[in-house]
């Protein structure tokens, strides 16, 4: 109905200039004789903290104040700071309640209110509402209803502008009524053009469309944005002009025909239409210009009769040129920074103005304004600038704000225990600041921001900082576009968090319970190797040429279908990894690497790179690890390479953006390798499942790999029970793993538990190839091994043997004659496996210095006891001789056994297997015990690593951290938390607990979820990350529409559904071709982030 009438209205254009003009010939027709009339009670028909602003006010002008709230406000701060407080739409939506006229009039009237202040958004520009007010007897701080109605139809305020002479966008001359409309404009002024809400600003219900494939579906946002926000979805169109800066000037009139300004704000600094920084006044503003901005805001205001305080806001262009865009006849969000440089209080002229003072007598005249300094407000919000934005929600459970001089807060739900809802407007709190210039007031405004802790919920303070620190802020202008021009304001400094992070991990454990119980000189040899002889001619076919033609899933199958034992050879990597330190050069790979491809042309794969590969490579030897795979990739084409891949860590040691991950292995299949073997240190399941997609992603062939320790064959050991590795392989086969593989680094697999083990994953998954990786420290390597291969699997490692045995893997040589004549039977020729040992034996003499044998004279059977990883123990050997331990290795090795029990009791693989053997090595050094360690944990200065490990930074170990040394280890020089555990609540609908605890003698708390009790509970299934078909919540929020039926056939990008959250709303778009099989949402379904909207499988 509306619309229509926008539409007549519209029509009838030729007559609403008529109608302006008479409008403007009587705007000062007003009476001189208005009465005082003092106000005793204000109404806040608001919410949050623009309510509290002019409760604050009316206080201090001892006016009685009374708050409206909805029935999703009723913890809300600024239903407490009044003196009266009355629900109003009760049972209606979150929004809806504070748009229900009926409902305010009818507390207001119940209670005796004088004047009625509407804050900003909501009913703040409504006419009909004003009138309300006026009908009820009630006054309504703000201009006349008639005021109201021309500045809040922005198509009559533009032909009023027109009038008054004040430049404007070209735009369409009433509210549009169809989409057909907005093309016919843009036809006629070409993109790009901009959709605005014809009934309200704040940025909701505006889009810019910037060609025509988008207009249909903008339209359509526009006007659902328009509708839920102001009750009317009127839309009308407008010339998008390019970069500009966007100023508006404050103003305020009187009854009397009296209109000042009180200079201007730069509001450029946007995001969505959005203002997230606001500056007063606008830097670098040329002072003829000021003066046309100001002078046209008065003219116009007088023009229109305006009374009480308002804002006109501009564009300027980049040729200084000024349009107006519409008059906002409300308090702005940021009026704060107009206060802070002029010292007039707003609120309080606005109360004043109402009780019929004027302006002079108020001390506002024109020539008394003056500009004191410069002022910043920066909106926190809590979204998330890392995720485009997204509005987020929860519970603060840390909130402590920046104060001092120079530094002013507005906010309402900004304090620890407050809920963050997706009905209302992200803001949390405004900080303002001033100052003498510019960049003092954007010092002062940095300093505050680094003072917050807000934990519970992400926000935009980093992001904000950023801002802050920007040379064209500080000292050059900024225009509209700044955001999206300047990427490195997304270059966020993550939050450590450190505190919260193990309280929750605390509360985890007093909710669900500890995981597992709680434990009372040689020189290089002169001799250069003999390279045997190699055909002429291309090398036979090998699996690679398989992999090539059949694709990874087809590799797989061939692998699992083959007949016999299939080899790993690791001497290109893992094996001079274990006994020389990684420092074979790419020089004498290559010269072996023809011999390799002609003569084990059947092997399942080589490992050539990855893992230490990377750092030895550039740190000792000088070469390029990427040449390296290139080079012998071109010398073994028939042979699969494999490579390590430590999940999210990649070939590093700590976590890298996901971008990066993806990119690097994509760039390593292009260069030539074939199958990704996938780990983490800790089995941590999201950190291999971004492995895994990420070379999954790449083409590569993906080989989740469990990395093994305890024994299984041994009933009294359990944190590492056989059904613990049942069921990560389930996981990781449920994830779409091509190959399994179990990673025994340490060498711990007996016969027995290989046979387990083995035995139990091939019943299991019988049709997924199982690969076996071990070492050789102990001595049984080839027993394990070919347990293992009788027990079901396809393919076990082995090194050459003049490169196998001790912390290596097991011989190459002994494997081949054993399996000889058996199911087993590998195919491989023992002459040539001889003489490829050969050249290796004369090689590794180049390599004297690095060689494990000049500290080392074999293995050792106590890796049963002490568990120490292959490589590693090598390296430890050395290390303990060069640190003046060497006689003191046993006790080492000792302590490396206590400093796991320390740490939990962890699965040892590079970069857990550094940080055991960092504390082990420490605990040698200063004569510490496992006991003394533990009762001095509050007073050690320890390794990094084992600070980093407690602090999370490598992921969450199996069976949680050691909650008691923990507690007690200074996460940082000069930071301790002093911890008092206090109470557990009881268990609320979300499933969850609220956990308190007094952190250096303050409140804190943290919500954790009750596992036990989350069983019996029903929640919305979440979407999981890794299955591409399978789309979820990108934020928390309400579904608006539902654009899609099940069994519909959907191209990707094309819009799903869309959420609206905080106000705004969100198209959630395909991932990908295919066919709808699954709906798990209807339209005004409330989903929480990551929640499944729909399921989507690849058409067949």
């Amino acid at each position: 109905m509306l619309l229509h009438l926008g539409a007549v209205k519209g029509g009838l254009g030729a007559l609403m200039l008529r109608r302006v003009c008479l409008l403007s010939r009587h705007a000062h027709s007003y009476s001189q004789s208005v009465e005082h009339q003092p106000i005793k009670k204000v109404m806040v028909a608001n919410r949050g903290e623009i309510a509290i602003r002019v409760f604050r006010a009316c206080t201090e002008l001892g006016i009685r104040t009374v708050a409206v709230y909805s029935e999703q406000d009723t913890g809300q701060m600024h239903r407490q700071k009044a003196d009266e407080a009355y629900l109003i739409g009760k049972g209606l939506p979150p929004v809806s309640a504070y748009l229900h006229i009926p409902d305010i009039i009818r507390v207001a009237k119940e209670n005796n209110v004088d004047a009625i202040h509407p804050g900003y958004g909501f009913l703040s520009e409504r006419s009909d509402f004003a009138q309300a007010c006026a009908d009820a007897g009630v006054r309504f701080i703000g201009p006349s209803p008639e005021v109201v109605r021309k500045m809040g139809d922005k198509v009559e305020a533009r032909a009023l502008a027109i009038q008054a002479g004040v430049p404007v966008v070209p735009g369409t001359d009433g509210p549009i009524t169809s989409l057909k409309e907005a093309e016919d404009f843009a036809k006629t002024y070409d993109f790009p053009i901009i959709f605005k809400a014809a009934y309200g600003g704040g940025g909701r219900g505006m889009r810019v469309v910037r060609n025509y494939e988008e207009l249909e579906e903008n339209y359509n946002r526009a006007y659902s944005e328009a509708l839920a926000a102001f009750g009317n979805g009127a839309l009308f169109v407008e010339k998008f002009i390019d970069k500009p800066r966007h100023i508006e000037v404050q103003i305020l009139g009187d009854k009397y025909g009296n209109v000042i300004h009180l200079y201007e704000r730069d509001c450029s600094i946007q995001r969505r239409h959005q203002k997230v920084v606001e500056i007063a006044p606008a830097a670098h503003l040329d002072p003829h210009l000021r003066d046309r901005l100001t002078k046209d805001s008065v003219n116009l205001a007088k023009q229109v009769g305006y009374e009480n305080a308002g804002t006109v806001e501009f564009l300027v262009d980049k040729n200084g040129k000024h349009y107006f865009i519409e008059v906002n006849s409300r308090l702005q969000v940021e009026h704060t920074v107009t206060e802070e440089i002029t010292d007039v209080d707003l609120v309080h002229a606005q109360l004043r103005i109402c009780e019929g003072r004027s302006l002079p007598e108020l001390g506002l005249k024109q020539d008394k304004i003056r500009i004191n300094g410069s002022a910043i407000q920066c909106r926190v919000t809590t979204e998330d600038p890392a995720r485009g934005f997204q509005p987020d929600t929860g519970r603060l459970e840390v909130f402590r704000s920046g104060e001092g001089m120079g530094i002013r807060l507005d906010s309402a739900s900004a304090f620890q225990g407050a809920l963050i809802s997706p009905h209302y407007d992200s803001l949390l709190v405004k900080v303002i600041s001033s100052g003498k210039d510019l960049p003092t007031a954007a010092t002062k405004m940095n300093r505050a921001l680094a003072e917050f802790r807000i934990r519970g919920v992400k926000t935009n303070i980093p992001f904000l900082q950023n801002v802050l620190s920007n040379h064209q802020f500080l000292y050059g202008t900024v225009d509209t576009q700044f955001i999206d021009e300047n990427a490195d304001l997304f270059h966020l400094k993550p939050v450590q968090n450190r505190a919260q992070k193990l309280l929750h991990y605390l509360g985890h454990l007093m909710v669900n319970g500890p995981a597992t119980p709680i434990p009372v000189k040689a020189k290089p040899s002169d001799t250069d190797p003999v390279i045997p002889t190699v055909p002429i001619g291309e090398p036979p076919l090998g699996f690679r040429d398989v992999l090539l033609k059949e694709g990874p899933e087809g590799f797989a199958r061939a692998v699992r279908q083959h007949k016999g034992l299939l080899l790993m050879d690791t001497t290109f990597r893992d094996a001079h990894q274990s006994l020389l330190a990684t420092r074979v050069r790419t020089h004498d790979l290559k010269k072996i690497a023809p011999f390799v491809a002609h003569n084990f042309n059947n092997l399942f794969s080589l490992e050539n790179w990855g893992g230490a590969t990377f750092d030895v490579a550039m740190r000792f030897l000088w070469e390029c690890p990427w040449r390296r795979l290139q080079e012998l990739r071109a010398l073994m084409p028939n042979v699969p390479f494999q490579m390590l891949l430590r999940g999210a860590n990649a070939v590093g040691y700590t976590n890298y953006p996901d971008n990066a991950v993806f990119k690097f292995c994509e760039v390593a299949k292009e260069n030539g390798m074939d199958v990704f073997r996938v780990f983490d240190s800790l089995n941590y399941l999201p950190n291999m499942l971004l492995g895994m997609e990420a070379a999954g992603s790449a083409g590569g062939v993906v080989e989740a790999a469990i990395s093994y320790t305890g024994d299984v064959s041994d009933p009294m050991r359990q944190k590492y029970s056989l059904e613990y590795y049942t069921q990560l392989a389930e996981e990781l086969v449920k994830a779409g793993t091509h190959i399994l593989a179990i990673k025994d680094m340490a060498g711990l697999l007996k016969p027995e538990a290989s046979k387990i083990l083995i035995g139990t994953l091939r019943d299991r998954f019988p049709e997924v190839p199982i690969h076996v990786h071990t070492h050789d420290t102990a001595g049984a390597g080839v027993a394990a091994m070919l347990a293992c291969a009788e027990a079901g699997a396809d393919i076990i490692d082995v090194a050459v043997d003049s490169m196998a045995g001790m912390t290596s893997q097991p011989s190459m040589g002994a494997v081949v004659a054993c399996t000889k004549g058996t199911e087993l039977d590998t195919g491989i020729s023992l002459e040539k496996v001889f003489d490829y040992s050969e050249y290796w034996e004369v090689a590794r003499g180049l390599y004297a210095p690095f060689d494990c044998t000049a500290t080392m004279k074999s293995g050792n059977a106590d890796v049963y006891e002490n568990e120490i990883p292959g490589g590693q123990y090598t390296n430890l050997h050395f290390q303990a001789h060069s640190m003046g331990l060497g006689n003191k290795f046993k006790e080492v090795k000792k302590a490396y056994a206590e400093a796991n029990k320390i740490l939990g009791d962890l699965i040892k693989v590079t970069p857990s297997s550094k940080i055991v053997g960092d504390l082990a090595q420490f605990m040698v050094q200063n004569s510490l015990t496992r006991e003394k360690v533990e009762e001095r944990a509050d007073e050690l200065s320890f390794p990094l690593s084992v600070v980093e490990f407690l602090q999370g930074h490598i992921g969450i170990p199996h069976g949680g951290f050691p909650e008691a040394f923990r507690s007690k280890v200074e996460l940082e020089k000069g930071k301790t938390l002093h911890i008092k555990a206090l109470a557990l609540g009881d268990l609320n609908k979300a499933g969850q607990r609220e956990v308190f605890f007094e952190l250096n003698g303050q409140l804190r708390s943290v919500l954790v979820k009750d596992t036990q009790a989350m069983k019996e509970m029903h929640f919305h299934p979440k979407a999981l990350k890794d299955v591409i078909g399978q789309v979820g919540a990108p934020m928390p929020g309400k579904v608006v529409e539902v654009k899609v039926k099940q069994g519909q056939k959907v191209e990707k990008g094309q819009p799903l559904c869309v959420l609206s959250a905080m106000k705004m709303e969100t198209v959630v778009n395909s991932p990908m071709d295919g066919i709808i099989v699954k709906l798990h949402v209807n339209p005004d379904s409330t989903l929480e982030g990551d929640d499944l909207i729909m399921e989507i499988t690849a058409e067949q």
